[in-house]
């Protein structure tokens, strides 16, 4: 029979201070978690939505209308008057509006010039305030999507999972480079070594995923090279952001990997509701994070030509280069670290 000073002492051998730090830790990750994501989803509200006002022959009426628009409580639209529907048209188009409405002052039917390719759910809450606003005027409308989904591309979510998937491999080739050789390169020279086998996978991660969402699958297809130069550059800022904090903060870094990557990058990514739909936080952070940035590229490089994709590329390629940065500034200030092992 083993003695309870036995057991405790067993005990006490087997569960060390570092591995209880370690499951409070994972506790932790995982309640952030949920709160993260019910946090942006649980509830959806428009805030600051971009859309123009046509009223054809008549640019006091439709400041009028936009002055109104700008009233309603909770600012759930920017409005702003626009000469005609060409203007309008163009500006969305080039995702410069999220939608416009034309007014026919001849009778009580207007139209709606909305952008699907932009986001389902951005194109549900301006329809929202839409039915709101016409219905109080006794008024009708008929909505026409000017950059509608590709046909395989089902409510356009299919960027947010590609890019989802590009930001796990990074992370997850970091992280095992990390387990299988220690989480701190052992010298400045082995820092690039790792840095450098993570090229060639982040080239074929890019490459494969461009591959299944476009030939394979059909769901993104026309913008394979654009598509596959935006995975390298996704995996490369997951993978040498990881290794930052591996190198900072040992094992303790692959949990502030989740943390950006999952816990708080995902909900705030733009991909099932647009950032114009989520609260002030993951609104705030999203479009700063590379999977925000990420999700909103795929959008510009599908279904804007790449208009105004240059500040999403600066953000992602910004991670990637701080990591790698980060690596080999700690790394070659702590070229003896003991612990590491490759």
């Amino acid at each position: 029979m083993t003695r309870p000073d036995g057991f405790l002492a067993e005990l006490k051998d087997a569960v060390s201070i570092r591995t209880a730090l370690l499951v409070t830790g994972v506790l932790l990750v995982q309640l952030a978690f949920v709160a993260s994501y019910v946090g942006a989803f649980h509830h959806q509200k428009a805030h600051s939505i971009s859309v123009g006002v046509v009223v054809p022959g008549s640019a006091q009426q439709a400041g009028q209308l936009a002055g109104r628009l700008n009233g309603l409580a909770g600012s759930p639209v920017d409005a702003r008057a626009l000469a005609d529907r060409a203007t309008a048209t163009r500006q969305i188009a080039g995702d410069d509006l999220a939608a416009a409405l034309v007014v026919d002052p001849s009778s009580t039917h207007d139209e709606l010039l909305v952008a699907s390719g932009a986001g389902a759910s951005l194109v549900t809450a301006v329809q929202q305030v839409a039915d709101a606003l016409e219905g109080q005027q006794h008024r009708t409308y008929a909505t026409t999507d000017l950059v509608p989904l590709q046909s395989g591309d089902g409510r356009g979510l299919s960027g947010f999972y590609l890019v989802i998937g590009w930001l796990v491999g990074g992370y997850l080739v970091a992280s095992l480079l990390g387990v299988a050789k220690g989480a701190r390169p052992a010298n400045l020279r082995r820092a690039v070594i790792r840095l450098g086998a993570t090229v060639p996978y982040a080239i074929l991660s890019g490459l494969g995923g461009a591959l299944v969402v476009g030939p394979l699958i059909g769901a993104l297809t026309g913008h394979f090279w654009a598509l596959a130069g935006l995975g390298t550059l996704l995996v490369l800022s997951a993978a040498t952001v990881t290794m930052a904090f591996q190198v900072l903060f040992g094992t303790l870094g692959i949990g502030l990997t989740v943390l950006l990557f999952v816990v708080l990058g995902n909900p705030s990514a733009g991909g099932a509701y647009q950032w114009q739909l989520l609260p002030a936080l993951w609104r705030g952070v999203g479009p700063w994070l590379p999977n925000g940035a990420g999700t909103d590229a795929v959008r510009r490089i599908v279904y804007f030509a790449g208009h105004g994709i240059g500040v999403e590329l600066v953000v992602v390629a910004g991670y990637a280069v701080a990591g790698a940065l980060v690596t080999l500034v700690a790394v070659a200030r702590r070229p003896s670290d003991a612990t590491a092992l490759g």
